[in-house]
């Protein structure tokens, strides 16, 4: 379920930090995402009136909180990938889903 999803984001991941000469190395992911949670923090904040909005309308704040959260997915699944984590266990184990038989 997972798999592909992760093999797309390490794709586009790594070509962009080829592209822009960046190291991805194991700190680079746990930083990456605390990024990401700052920016998806802040479009939030925006979003519900706590921030400026800086001339953005309510359409484009909405899609600031999307990208900003398709942000953070991604880098949650390159930091697994990075670090041999199996979600999809984790996942059943801790949110006590199980896998479709069929």
């Amino acid at each position: 379920m997972l798999g592909k999803l992760i093999a797309q984001f390490e794709a586009a991941s790594s070509d962009y930090a080829q592209n822009h000469g960046m190291v991805r190395d194991p700190d680079w992911f746990v930083l990456k995402l605390q990024e990401e949670i700052g920016e998806l923090t802040q479009a939030w904040n925006r979003a519900t009136g706590r921030g400026r909005k800086k001339g953005r309308s309510d359409e484009d704040l909405g899609s600031d909180l999307a990208d900003e959260t398709a942000d953070l997915l991604g880098h949650v699944l390159l930091f697994a990938r990075t670090n041999g984590l199996d979600l999809a266990a984790a996942i059943e184990r801790k949110w006590l889903f199980r896998r479709d038989e069929g």
